[in-house]
């Protein structure tokens, strides 16, 4: 493959999304180029989101072929204790099959119903279903969480702990995490957290049939028929999410297939070229990442080796090795913040429910205290320039008890931007503080997000010595 493509790729990547994190090439097995945006790094693991929703299918095919349900088995065959006392007609004809391929029968996606219920299955049950299952496509995670469910019952074990000594055992995955629901079952459709690598070593084992390294790891047929457009779901042409779906993995065009996560992660599997793709990200256009490598890796896959050119490797080698995500320059400190230095900042009543703060500058780092309305104070360590590694606690489930790396300075004498990054995930909060004659307002924005990107401006003023 040609360094040259492949280093067009990285500056695509850069340049058309606002945020990489990681990327990983690979070509009958072997890894052509690699490269972290730090502080990203190869030891360190990143949400999956969606992604997960893949390994959720590799669970369901070991089950499967373990007897210990079929493909065509009634949902409600396997939930009795959950079922609606009269559940309806299309609930009742509701299969296995029609979870795997997000033809449940739902209208619209339930999911944001189910996950704000206390027993999602039984919320999942309770659900209108007002299509025939198996005859409308509707993307859908709580059928995801679906699956898990059956596999955790079905097997009495968790969906990680199920897949531990099957398949990331023997991929040589060490670390994951799943995320659970309130029953303690892994949610299935998101919340799987392993490493770049990681994403590479499955989409290996799925070019190659569910085998690795000699050894089957998934039933032989199964990945054939998980990755094989099974319904529609739109007839777009040049759109990459209107190919056909399978048994939780999404078709792409140019005949590859694909998991995909929410903001730009990625395990992207080119059957014909026989190269696999393993992407983090934070990004909004997630289409943005698909038409970069379309462009880019596509033309660069050579049938015979390709002459050796050594000056475009040594510059692919120095460009993967010296990606950054830097953090705003600025000073460490200024007229302003001998001001502010350890005075609480009272905010006016917010829908952030931001109640004060308390800037205090030190030596290399600062420490920032925010007291909310309800939930008490936490405390920020932010590295002067560069990124200090703390944990931050916070009512929104996005920022519930993460690892982040924070940093702050002064890029104006009356402007503070303190920056807030989760380490293993897409979400970057920026804040940035001016200060006035009359007082404070800081304006809070993430990079990416579920919900609103840009979040209300708080307005303060010192509270009085």
């Amino acid at each position: 493959m040609s360094s040259r493509a492949l280093l067009a790729l990285v500056d695509d990547l850069e340049r058309s999304t606002p945020e990489v994190h990681s990327l990983m090439v690979v070509r009958h097995g072997v890894v052509l180029a690699e490269g972290w945006w730090a502080p990203y790094a190869a030891d360190r693991g990143h949400q999956l989101f969606s992604l997960s929703k893949s390994f959720t299918s590799a669970a369901v095919g070991l089950a499967l072929a373990g007897g210990l349900f079929t493909i065509d088995d009634l949902v409600l065959d396997h939930f009795p204790d959950e079922a609606p006392a009269q559940p309806g007609e299309h609930l009742s004809r509701m299969r296995v099959r029609d979870l795997l391929t997000m033809t449940a029968g739902h209208d619209t996606d339930p999911s944001d119903a189910v996950f704000a219920a206390p027993d999602w299955v039984r919320a999942f049950l309770a659900q209108p279903v007002e299509h025939a299952p198996g005859t409308h496509f509707t993307y859908n995670t709580a059928a995801t969480y679906m699956l898990s469910a059956l596999v955790q019952k079905a097997t009495g074990e968790r969906l990680l702990d199920y897949l531990q000594p099957r398949l990331l055992g023997p991929l040589g995955i060490t670390g994951a995490t799943w995320e659970c629901s309130p029953q303690g079952i892994d949610t299935g459709g998101f919340g799987l957290t392993i490493t770049t690598e990681d994403i590479a070593c499955f989409g290996q084992l799925l070019l190659d049939d569910g085998v690795w390294r000699g050894e089957r790891l998934l039933p032989a047929g199964w990945v054939a028929e998980a990755t094989a457009r099974q319904v529609s779901n739109g007839a777009e042409p040049a759109n990459d999410w209107a190919q056909g779906y399978g048994y939780q993995f999404w078709r792409c065009r140019h005949d590859a297939y694909r998991a995909d996560g929410a903001f730009g992660q990625f395990c992207v599997v080119l059957p014909d070229q026989q190269v696999v793709v393993a992407i983090t990200a934070a990004v909004a256009d997630m289409g943005a990442v698909l038409r970069a490598l379309w462009t880019h890796l596509l033309p660069a896959v050579a049938d015979r080796p390709e002459a050796p050119d050594p000056v475009a490797l040594d510059a692919l080698t120095t460009r993967l090795a010296g990606l950054r995500l830097d953090p705003p320059a600025g000073e460490p400190t200024s007229v302003a913040a001998s001001g502010l230095s350890g005075r609480e900042i009272v905010f006016e009543p917010n829908a952030l429910g931001i109640a004060s703060a308390v800037l205090v500058p030190g030596t290399d780092h600062d420490t920032v205290t925010v007291v909310g309305a309800d939930d008490g104070p936490q405390t920020i360590e932010a590295g002067h320039g560069v990124w200090r590694a703390g944990r931050v606690r916070a009512q929104a489930r996005a920022l519930s008890e993460r690892s982040v790396l924070a940093s702050a300075v002064w890029t104006a004498a009356d402007t503070y931007v303190l920056t807030v990054r989760e380490s293993d995930g897409p979400l970057v909060l920026t804040a940035t503080a001016t200060v006035t004659d009359d007082g404070i307002t800081v304006a809070p924005s993430f990079h990416v997000s579920f919900g609103l990107t840009t979040l209300p401006t708080l307005t303060g003023r010192p509270a009085a010595p």
